[in-house]
């Protein structure tokens, strides 16, 4: 089943996706060849995704989501309703799939694992 997700980049911006594998669409953002946009805001955080049943509805959810404010976006990261969205239409929390730690330079970053 593929998945919408929301990354936190390096500059507090934030990007939103669909894959159909959330594991290594984040590792390929990581790496710096998803996208043109994350590749200069390394390194990028998994904040939030959600299950959808079809691709297609994937990709009308990864719209409707960049259509947002960036305040919308931010509640619907911290778990509350943004705005235009239906009260319990989404079932959301905030996800993690790569270990956390510490750059030299004090920068969260992402170290890729394989289980």
């Amino acid at each position: 089943m593929p998945f919408v997700y929301v990354l936190l980049c390096r500059d507090g911006s934030l990007y939103t996706g669909a894959a159909k594998d959330l594991r290594a669409r984040v590792l390929r953002h990581e790496a710096g060849t998803a996208s043109r946009y994350t590749r200069a805001r390394r390194p990028v955080v998994l904040v939030w995704s959600r299950r959808v049943r079809t691709w297609s509805r994937a990709l009308r959810e990864e719209h409707r989501i960049k259509k947002l404010r960036r305040r919308d976006k931010q509640a619907l990261v911290a778990g509350g309703e943004a705005r235009g969205q239906a009260r319990g239409r989404y079932s959301v929390r905030a996800t993690s799939i790569l270990p956390e730690r510490t750059s030299r330079k004090g920068l969260p970053e992402r170290t890729p694992t394989v289980p």
